[in-house]
């Protein structure tokens, strides 16, 4: 175990100290573009214009034969094309794979001040993180990067889930932690083909009616559809917000679903996610309407915070009682609202900022 007094200390001769607090700028969406495809690349500046972070990915959805284009596209996206305040990731291959050490060394000497996080996919336990810590450290001292690479994990496998505590406090490069669904159903061996969301066979089901001891036959009991993931979303979230890292829910796979895409992806912000993946346009919306805290409850808390300015006692406001816990929850409120506002004008006026 590294002494608590070397947790901070760079992992190479020249490399830039790690940070001690992760940064949160907007992040509702992370929205997924394969640098190899040209007409989206083409596109990307009017993309980033919507979206909070774009990725550049390079692992799956890219086949083997695209694999080298789309590190050479991303490099060239890194140095060509203005972003503005948008933020640049990548998600390169696992860590098992014959891609990963290319990825890493050719995308940290090329574009290495330009890009704010990589997401390793598959992450299984702390170990990983480790490999990726050190070897970006040599590889920024080495291409003289000033600012550390942060590292974001993909939970993809149950032994991922089952390490994901260690995996959140593996590095002080930890930005944060998403979720995979499809892959990990196929870990845990669920049956289901979807990519997030429920299922129609994930019930659960009201008690039948009885009569005489017996069972009523022909019936219409009530059902409601579950969530399969909200166990480890939830255990996600306090993994991460225990170390300062931010949790985002991963992809929806059915594009043309946007009602069930927002029901999952507001199950995910009301639980603590800051933000979802984007792997259509459609969904960079979706993203910002739900990850967006509704208009009338910024407006509440803004109430309630500056009626108890200091959070102590307990008050009556609007019929409600607020007391230091509730007090807290409006800041949180507040606070991401006052962030939002920065980036989108819309926002900042309908928040009264």
């Amino acid at each position: 175990m590294r002494s608590p007094k070397d947790f901070f200390k760079p992992l190479c001769v020249g490399a830039p100290d790690p940070v001690r607090e992760i940064p949160f700028p907007p992040s509702r969406m992370i929205h997924f573009f394969d640098a190899s495809n040209e007409k989206m690349v083409a596109k990307l500046p009017d993309t980033a214009a919507q979206a909070d972070i774009v990725l550049g990915n390079l692992e799956d959805a890219v086949p083997v034969d695209r694999k080298v284009p789309a590190r050479e596209g991303l490099v060239k996206v890194g140095k060509e094309l203005d972003l503005g305040s948008t933020q640049l990731w990548t998600r390169v291959n696992a860590l098992d794979s014959p891609w990963v050490l290319d990825d890493l060394t050719t995308l940290v000497t090329e574009i290495g001040d330009k890009l704010d996080v990589i997401m390793v996919p598959k992450v299984e336990g702390p170990w990983d993180i480790h490999y990726v810590d050190r070897l970006l450290a040599q590889l920024e001292a080495k291409a003289g990067v000033k600012k550390p690479i942060l590292v974001h994990a993909l939970l993809e496998t149950a032994q991922g889930v089952a390490n994901v505590e260690e995996i959140a406090a593996a590095s002080p490069r930890m930005q944060g932690m998403s979720f995979g669904p499809a892959d990990l159903a196929a870990s845990r061996r669920m049956k289901t083909t979807r990519v997030g969301g429920g299922h129609p066979g994930y019930v659960s089901m009201s008690d039948p009616e009885i009569a005489d001891g017996q069972i009523v036959e022909g019936q219409t009991r009530i059902t409601a559809q579950q969530d399969p993931w909200h166990y480890s979303i939830a255990r996600m979230v306090d993994a991460c917000t225990m170390n300062g890292l931010l949790p985002f829910y991963g992809p929806f796979g059915d594009i043309k679903d946007v009602v069930a895409c927002e029901a999952q992806f507001r199950a995910a912000f009301l639980l603590g996610c800051v933000g979802a993946w984007s792997l259509h346009p459609v969904q960079i919306g979706i993203a910002k309407k739900v990850f967006s805290p509704p208009v009338d409850e910024v407006l509440f808390a803004k109430k309630v915070i500056e009626a108890i300015p200091d959070g102590a006692g307990v008050h009556m406001i609007d019929g409600k009682m607020q007391d230091d816990a509730t007090w807290k929850q409006c800041q949180v409120m507040v606070t991401l609202a006052e962030m939002l506002a920065e980036k989108d004008p819309e926002l900042k006026e309908a928040y009264g900022f």
